[in-house]
């Protein structure tokens, strides 16, 4: 017998049919003896449409009042799989973050989860019943409702599952798994059966979409184990954990680099489409002038990814060269030329227009050179390389974006991700 924590995102519960389908995985968990948790987010479109609502009523309307909106529509999911459950014969009951209660910060909207109180779900747990739980919700030291922002309901999952002490969070969503790369972009990408904590955290934050960074760092910070898996499959199917072991289900597990056999040294190729780059060149080099420069842009609201910084050598200048997307190209420029009082800087020169190619992996930390090797993969398609950043178990590059697709396809091959021809 397993504690497992269900979590189902907004397609997994679009309507009735796609609840039912849910419930009838839940059903097949109960019925293998587990005890089960189930996180549910709201259907799909309705979290927008409640947004929409509360920018309609008041352009600057009260965050607390926001989030006691926009918290409803987990509340409808879960009422609505708790009565589905029921009629199939499930002990199953609903509850909303406040009545569990995870506590969190009072920033509304994009609260921090700051503990969960489990003694009342974990005996609910032992006896069998079914908890369904919003998720994306909370509620704050104050007494009220507080919404924790993009990627809630995959953080409350986690966080339950790390409080009720379960053997694993599965994910369902409406891919099947992690794979090496995007298959509309490499159709011969394969999917993982394992994947590291520290690698998925790479893949999430580089534009992979199949978990969000905020659940999986809390999952490696607790060690959750999670697990990927799709709502779409049949729920009557062969079952198994979805780690590769006599799988008749596919799926990915993201655990510990220790339960990881063999370690692939590139296990994934990531592509951020429409970056632009900037340049400001010959900046006088002096204590804080980095902080100046991107202080500036932190006033904007601007995310930076890239930088690259080239001293002079004489120590006295510096090139310094970031990339933003291109839709802030032009509010990039502006706050380093509105700001020349706070630093001093010859020229700022820079284009739109450019892609980030990452290729991700743990056994990058005792492989030498491959970072060369991708730059030479890349070199054989004749695609110039603009920017390099590496990090332990990451390497990116910047490159001209029509030139995206063929890098991700060339390194993929390259690194042996390819999936092999029956």
């Amino acid at each position: 017998m397993s504690r497992i924590v269900m979590k189902f995102g907004g397609t997994s519960v679009a309507d009735l049919a796609r609840i039912r389908h849910a419930a009838r995985h839940v059903q097949r968990e109960v019925k293998a003896g587990n005890q089960i948790a189930v996180v549910v987010s709201a259907m799909a479109g309705v979290t927008n449409q409640l947004v929409e609502w509360c920018n309609e009523a008041s352009p600057l309307h009260e965050a607390r009042e926001y989030d006691a909106v926009v918290s409803t529509g987990e509340q409808v999911s879960a009422g609505l799989l708790a009565i589905v459950l029921q009629d199939m014969g499930i002990s199953a009951r609903s509850f909303t973050g406040w009545q569990v209660p995870i506590t969190t910060t009072e920033r509304h909207g994009a609260a921090r989860i700051t503990d969960v109180e489990s003694a009342d779900l974990d005996k609910r747990l032992s006896d069998g019943q079914v908890c369904v739980i919003t998720g994306f919700q909370g509620i704050s030291p104050s007494g009220r409702i507080t919404t924790l922002g993009r990627g809630g309901s995959d953080t409350s999952a986690v966080a339950l599952a790390a409080a009720v002490e379960a053997d694993r969070c599965d994910i369902y969503t409406d891919v099947d798994g992690g794979y090496t790369t995007d298959p509309r972009i490499a159709p011969k990408a394969q999917r993982l059966s394992r994947i590291s904590f520290e690698e998925m955290l790479e893949l999430a934050s580089l534009g992979a979409k199949v978990l969000q960074t905020r659940s999986v760092e809390l999952a490696m910070a607790k060690g959750v184990r999670l697990a990927v898996r799709s709502s779409f499959d049949d729920p009557q199917g062969p079952q198994t954990a979805p780690d590769g072991s006599n799988s008749g289900v596919p799926g990915t597990l993201v655990c510990d680099e220790d339960e990881i056999m063999e370690k692939q040294i590139v296990s994934g190729v990531t592509l951020v489409k429409s970056e632009a780059k900037i340049t400001i060149r010959s900046v006088k080099d002096r204590p804080g002038v980095a902080a100046s420069v991107f202080g500036a842009l932190a006033e904007q609201q601007i995310v930076v990814d890239m930088i690259v910084q080239n001293v002079s050598d004489d120590g006295r200048q510096t090139d310094i060269t970031f990339t933003v997307p291109d839709s802030e190209y032009e509010k990039a420029m502006a706050a380093v030329r509105g700001n020349g009082e706070r630093f001093e800087y010859a020229s700022i020169s820079g284009a739109k227009g450019c892609a980030k190619i990452s290729v991700v992996g743990v056994g990058m930390r005792s492989h030498a050179g491959v970072a060369s090797s991708m730059f030479s993969a890349l070199a054989e398609k004749g695609i110039n390389i603009q920017l390099i950043t590496t990090s332990e178990i990451k390497t990116s590059v910047l490159i001209d974006e029509e030139y995206a697709e063929l890098a991700v396809r060339a390194l993929h091959t390259y690194y042996g991700l390819d999936k092999e021809e029956d």
